[in-house]
């Protein structure tokens, strides 16, 4: 007889997405990249023409939803008032969404920005911050109405390794001083976020969303670089951005070094060979969840949620087997004290996976790239039984 996990009263259960990776590109950072698989991000999935039908999606999905908005979209300049017709779509669409019962987990960056921005030299300029705090206050005049939770940045360490150090991400950059550059004033720039939206909203808990994954190194090579790894990805990121009400954690990667990071984006069948199980990016460990969070909760002692967590792979069979395991981490860290407050999946959808394409799928809704058809899964069938239920059978 198959066993449940029973999740506290209160526990908060939803799905994430991007509005650059689901919305068609406006003029932001990201547009015209060309992603690995040979996708242009330009198109994505036609969001923004499909509104009315991904909010009945979403509402399948729990109590949250975390979302962002596009900022290039709404500010054409640095510190230019908002367009008002961008701002009423967004608005329409909160309030659809709250008349069918979500509340909103608003995201300020999530990775892109105004193309004005990163013409003026981007994260790497002091004058970012203002430029920002600027944007910051601006959507909480537009939104904050109707926002529950707040992330002032999605993942900055993800942000600053990939665009500054590893040059995976535009600006394309590979500098150590310049990605550290870029956290210190994302950390400014979120200190003083937090300021202003715990004076104004103070119902309103704000965090961030942190990246974590599994640094392993497999031999004395490798040791070093992941304990590198380790440290800047999570010790060193993470103190910038201290400033919180509770902690969002993002998890997806198992990494092993030997001595160079091992994925099966860059090193494909090499985990196979070395019978490590993975999906179709990382290494796959979903212990691992646990093990991060109970990382951070002893050294900050706040509230955590889940802000990401998922599975890349066009099976959903694979996404219902990933979802117990970690649901089952999950509830073992709820046992054991650790304030643990929900938990947000990756994706409601299929959308653009930034400098990989679109083949790279995590979506509970799978998504026709030549149609743009949405269509269920039984992966979404099952995650809508544990949200509505608030438990999940193992």
């Amino acid at each position: 007889m198959a066993s449940s996990l029973v999740f506290p009263p209160g526990f908060e259960w939803g799905t994430s997405t991007a509005a650059a990776q689901i919305e068609t590109a406006s003029d932001h950072n990201w547009r015209g990249v060309v992603a690995k698989d040979g996708a242009v991000f330009e198109r994505t999935t036609d969001h923004e023409l499909r509104r009315e039908e991904d909010a009945a999606h979403i509402a399948r999905f729990g109590t949250i939803y975390r979302c962002g908005v596009d900022w290039a979209r709404l500010q054409k300049a640095a510190k230019a008032p908002l367009e008002p017709e961008v701002v009423e779509e967004y608005r329409e669409f909160f309030l659809l969404l709250k008349a069918k019962g979500m509340k909103i987990m608003f995201v300020l960056h999530h990775f892109t920005h105004p193309v004005w921005l990163e013409n003026d030299g981007g994260w790497t300029e002091e004058k970012a911050i203002p430029a920002y705090v600027d944007f910051a206050r601006r959507c909480m005049d537009a939104f904050g109405d109707l926002v529950v939770y707040w992330n002032t940045f999605n993942e900055p360490n993800v942000y600053a390794l990939n665009a500054y150090l590893l040059g995976n991400f535009p600006p394309f950059k590979k500098s150590y001083s310049k990605a550290n550059r870029v956290l210190r004033h994302m950390g400014r720039a979120h200190d003083i976020a937090v300021e202003l939206l715990n004076d104004r909203f103070p119902d309103a808990p704000v965090g961030i969303s942190l990246n974590t994954a599994w640094f392993e190194g497999l031999n004395w090579l490798g040791k070093l670089p992941a304990k590198f790894m380790d440290w800047w990805f999570h010790i060193r990121a993470a103190s910038y951005f201290e400033k919180v009400d509770f902690w969002g954690l993002s998890y997806y990667a198992y990494i092993p070094f030997s001595p160079l990071p091992i994925t099966e984006i860059d090193n494909p069948g090499q985990l196979d060979r070395m019978g490590i199980p993975h999906d179709q990016m990382w290494g796959y460990r979903p212990e691992g969840l646990s093990r991060i969070i109970r990382r951070i909760y002893e050294r900050y002692q706040k509230p955590i949620i889940v802000t990401e967590n998922g599975i890349c792979t066009d099976d959903p069979e694979l996404r219902i087997a990933a979802l117990k395991d970690y649901l089952r981490e999950c509830h073992q860290v709820i046992q054991e004290g650790i304030p643990l407050q929900g938990y947000i999946f990756w994706s409601t959808f299929d959308n653009f996976e930034w400098n990989l394409g679109n083949t790279y799928r995590f979506g509970l809704i799978t998504v026709d790239w030549k149609t743009m058809e949405r269509r269920n899964t039984r992966a979404a069938d099952f995650y809508a039984v544990v949200c509505e239920k608030n438990e999940v059978s193992q």
